[in-house]
C-alpha cells in the first residue's frame, strides 16, 4: 500500500460497507394466505456445515420477516449479475404493496421441501427451515437449516465456474458489481 495514502474517519453506519461486496440473494417466502414474496438480502452467511445452516439479517418491520416468522421457512435464490435491476427493485419495494413476481417478470416455481417458491431465473436455490431467530440491534438474525439445495449444472460443479457465472454482488446503497472471469488457488 502506498505510504502516502491518508485514512479518514468513517461514520459507523457507513463502516459496514467495508465488508462488502456480498452476494445479493433473492429470498422468497409464501404466507399462509398463499401470497408469495421476494426480498433482497445481502447479509447472508453460512454458519454451520453439519447441520448445514445459513443466517441472514433482516429488519423486523419487513413484510418478509412477518411471513418467515409465521411459516418458519424461506428459500435463498442466487441471481446472476444480469438480474441486478430486478434485485434492486425487490430490495426497494415492499411486498405489502407490490406483487414483485408480476412486476419484475421473475417466474415462481414449486420447491421440493418447502412451500415458498424458487425463482426460475436464478442459478441456485437453498430451501430452508427456520431453526432460530434472534433480535439483535435493528435486525432479526434468522438462522435456517438447508433442507434441499439445487443448482444449474451449467454454473456449478464443486464450486461456481467463474468462466460462466457472474454473481450479483452488492457493493452498498444501490450499487452492484460482479467478478472477473478467472479464479486463483494460492499455493501455500
Amino acid at each position: 500500500m502506498n505510504d502516502n495514502v491518508r485514512k479518514i474517519p468513517i461514520p459507523f453506519e457507513r463502516s459496514l460497507y467495508f465488508l462488502h461486496p456480498y452476494n445479493a440473494c433473492l429470498v422468497t417466502c409464501r404466507g399462509k394466505d398463499d401470497k408469495a414474496n421476494i426480498m433482497t438480502v445481502a447479509w447472508m452467511i453460512p454458519v454451520s456445515v453439519d447441520p448445514p445452516l445459513v443466517a441472514m439479517g433482516i429488519r423486523p418491520e419487513r413484510y418478509s420477516n412477518d411471513i418467515i416468522m409465521e411459516t418458519r421457512e424461506f428459500i435463498v435464490n442466487i441471481p446472476t449479475f444480469d438480474l441486478a435491476q430486478k434485485v434492486l427493485f425487490c430490495g426497494r419495494r415492499s411486498g405489502r404493496d407490490h406483487d414483485k413476481f408480476k412486476e419484475t417478470g421473475l417466474s415462481p416455481q414449486s420447491a421440493t421441501k418447502v412451500n415458498a417458491p424458487i425463482i426460475k431465473e436464478c442459478v441456485a436455490h437453498l430451501e430452508c427451515r427456520v431453526v432460530k431467530a434472534v433480535e439483535i440491534g435493528d435486525h432479526t438474525l434468522i438462522v435456517g437449516q438447508i433442507v434441499a439445495a439445487h443448482a444449474s449444472d451449467e454454473f456449478f460443479g464443486q464450486v461456481y465456474d467463474m468462466e460462466k457465472f457472474r454473481p450479483c454482488l452488492h457493493v452498498g446503497k444501490n450499487f452492484f458489481t460482479t467478478c472477473v472471469k478467472r479464479r486463483t488457488e494460492p499455493v501455500i
